[in-house]
């Protein structure tokens, strides 16, 4: 258990995790507390990243449950293994044969079976799903609960009863009591609004897009090759791209992939055709591109194939882009 906030703080960082003051903040009291941490905000902030980093920090083990529409319990929980069943089954067949000798009827014979039923019906044919893992892990772990909200209301009603004891009752073996209690983070891209109930279990955490200085020390600790001053450019023309009204904002996980673009073009400075072949690593609709291309060529309609360019001063592409991006966000 960590002792106060900068430690926590400390052991992300060690783990590539750059945490503001409030994420190490919440991390700390989750841990002290023994709560869950729901974290909100767009997608590609680095939420998952947090729950991985955390795992890391505390050395536990990451058990991970990625939610989608139509998840249910079956999925989420156990499943019987009923290959492995009937398995054992056809090689047993002989000592079947030898306990069910002897009797005289369907009844007698049924009888006899359901008292061995234990074997069949044991730990050693029930697989369990992630939540079930976190539950009868014998060291302690970090459960993360990805996305949510992509998971229907029903699931996430089932989700609090887990949540509240983590117990889980098994028809065939009775009650399964967590050994030990998992720390649990849950991400949510904010798609549909969660419960009361399940925000009221958890700490909130809401991470947004990252500041330009923030920003700029996750691409210099995730991408060391990239020049600074082109580090540097980069993550300023990504912050002006989200003023625009697009239909998709570039995520942080997008800027590192552009970085390491420019890394393996050997890029040395954002010049028009380095934005042109690039900018699609960042904006995945073409409604986006067009509408960044216009911004930063100041609102101009593309020049014709023939249309003889002006010479521009070298150096002075990037200044002038970001300048005219500045003011059409």
């Amino acid at each position: 258990m960590f002792k106060d906030i900068a430690e926590v703080r400390n052991a992300l960082s060690g783990q590539q995790y750059i945490a503001s003051d409030e994420i190490a903040t919440v991390l700390f009291l989750a841990e002290r507390l023994g709560k869950p941490v729901l974290a909100e905000g767009p997608a590609g902030v680095g939420k998952t990243e947090l729950g991985k980093a955390w795992s890391g920090a505390t050395s536990r083990p990451l058990i991970r449950l990625q939610c989608y529409e139509g998840l249910d319990e079956t999925k989420a929980l156990y499943e019987w293994e009923y290959a492995k069943q009937m398995l054992y089954t056809q090689l047993l067949r002989d000592k079947l044969q030898d306990l069910l000798s002897g009797t005289s009827t369907l009844t007698q014979a049924a009888d006899r079976l359901a008292q061995e039923e234990d074997v069949f019906f044991s730990r050693r044919f029930l697989l369990p799903r992630p939540l079930l893992q976190a539950i009868v892990t014998e060291s302690p772990s970090l459960l993360l609960i990805d996305e949510i909200d992509r998971a229907d209301a029903e699931f996430e009603a089932f989700l609090l009863e887990i949540l509240s004891d983590f117990q889980v009752s098994v028809p065939e073996l009775g009650t399964l009591k967590a050994k030990q209690m998992p720390l649990v983070v849950l991400t949510s891209n904010n798609t549909r609004e969660l419960s009361e109930a399940l925000k009221r279990r958890c700490l909130y955490l809401y991470i947004d897009y990252p500041t330009v200085e923030s920003e700029l020390r996750i691409v210099r600790l995730k991408v060391p090759d990239l020049a600074p001053q082109l580090a540097r450019q980069a993550v300023e023309l990504v912050q002006r791209l989200r003023k625009l009204d697009l239909k998709k904002h570039p995520s942080v996980s997008e800027t590192l992939d552009w970085a390491r673009a420019l890394v393996a073009l050997n890029a040395r400075a954002l010049d028009r055709e380095t934005l042109d072949n690039t900018i699609t690593v960042l904006l995945k609709h073409e409604s986006d591109v067009l509408r960044a291309r216009r911004a930063i060529s100041g609102g101009r309609e593309p020049r014709e194939e023939n249309e003889e360019e002006q010479p521009r001063r070298p150096g002075r592409d990037y200044d002038d882009q970001i300048r005219r991006l500045g003011r059409s966000g």
